[in-house]
């Protein structure tokens, strides 16, 4: 059963939490509660969803810490142990582990899950691959899912890059959708249940909407303060290059972790920063500007173990986004990673593996290693993509 609920008394934005609290408070009466949060889960006033539950006298039992971990203090891949956490002396169950989905002992003191974390808008990023096996996990435990919806960063209008080929399914890729995918989480969520891209029971879920946003709302358009989504997603110009740059993950190149400035400091010691912008051709027609930089990635505590090029000088780029509106990270990121195989195709490497599950296929790596221009490479993805928007709007709910 899929039900949404929403009100129109007035035009402020509030998130889905917000809505919850002041119109749908009675669908928790007398409920054991668990919740899916991190430290980023506050209403438009500020004040935490759990502590705002707890004060209005709900029966919260468990919280579900993801990636990054509730407080957000875990580097990217560090894995997380349910007794690394503690949250006014609630039981915290990393989900960020050696279990990712939960487990029915998890779930054995919980009625409902609400699912309040703030994604940015990109495939792989795991925020929505943990929401997927939460599905899946209550819809086995006949357990009802209430998804307190939150804005696209990066709005929901903008539907580009490769469709996941499931023969990649991953934590990075959990289901058949493009890399930027241009939905909500609660539109993500009625995706993937009424799609049947997961093999379950039925499932009793709640989306409750936000209000007052709009599909070409984009983050800064809504004027409430941009909260690190992770440890390196640390401002809203970030999320906006990093569905593009986050290829570069799937190289040997450092996308810039270890740096103040990750996803938007791209280089290795190796690459001469005047000639790859010479090549790139963006300019700021493209909504973005470009300039030669050098740095020394270091280790971060909570941010950067181990990054790559520890303590070496590298050259290379930084990404200034101009105008969000003609900004594509897609077509950047696409470009980006052709150009260095090209420039520098004796030290440049793809890391096969990663590269493939981030784009969800093989097709991309292979077709920029025969050398075919990024134009042609983008004709690959056009067919599936066309079919997923059509899939797409059955579920968006703004």
């Amino acid at each position: 059963m899929l039900s949404c609920s929403q009100s129109l008394q007035d035009e402020q934005f509030l998130f889905g939490s917000d809505v919850l609290v002041r119109e749908n408070l009675h669908l928790l009466d007398g409920e054991r509660v668990g919740i899916v949060p991190n430290k980023n889960s506050v209403l438009v006033n500020g004040v935490h969803l759990v502590d705002t539950l707890l004060s209005l006298g709900i029966n919260v039992t468990t919280l579900y810490s993801l990636e990054h971990g509730f407080s957000l203090d875990f580097a990217d891949g560090e894995l997380i142990k349910s007794s690394d956490e503690k949250i006014k002396s609630i039981p915290v169950h990393s989900l960020y582990g050696k279990v990712k989905k939960p487990t029915e002992e998890m779930l054995t003191n919980v009625d409902i899950i609400l699912f309040d974390v703030q994604d940015v808008g990109a495939r792989f990023y795991t925020y929505i691959s943990s929401m997927f096996y939460i599905l899946q996990a209550a819809a086995k435990n006949n357990i009802k899912v209430i998804v307190l919806d939150r804005p696209n960063p990066l709005s929901g209008k903008g539907v580009e890059g490769p469709v996941l080929n499931n023969d990649y399914k991953s934590f990075f890729g959990i289901a058949p959708i493009p890399i930027l995918h241009g939905m909500t989480i609660g539109e993500l969520t009625m995706l993937f249940i009424s799609e049947n891209y997961f093999a379950s029971s039925p499932l009793d879920v709640e989306i409750i909407k936000m209000k007052g946003w709009e599909r070409y709302n984009y983050w800064d358009d809504l004027n409430i303060t941009w909260l690190p989504t992770s440890p390196n997603i640390p401002t809203f110009e970030t999320a906006l290059v990093y569905p593009g740059t986050c290829l570069i993950e799937g190289t040997n190149i450092s996308e810039g972790r270890g740096t103040e400035n990750p996803f938007r400091t791209i280089g290795a010691p190796f690459i001469n920063p005047d000639e790859l912008i010479g090549e790139l051709k963006f300019d700021e027609s493209s909504g973005i500007i470009l300039s030669p930089t050098e740095f020394i990635p270091i280790e971060i505590k909570g941010k950067a173990v181990n990054p790559k090029f520890n303590g070496k000088k590298c050259y290379g780029i930084n990404i200034k986004v101009t105008d969000k509106t003609k900004f594509s990270a897609i077509d950047f990121g696409l470009k980006l990673v052709y150009t260095l195989h090209k420039l520098y195709p004796d030290k440049f490497e793809f890391r096969e593996n990663h590269f493939d599950l981030l784009t969800g296929t093989d097709k991309i790596r292979l077709s920029i290693q025969k050398g075919e221009s990024p134009n042609n490479i983008k004709k690959i993805w056009q067919e599936e993509l066309s079919n997923f928007k059509k899939i797409r709007n059955k579920y968006l709910l703004y």
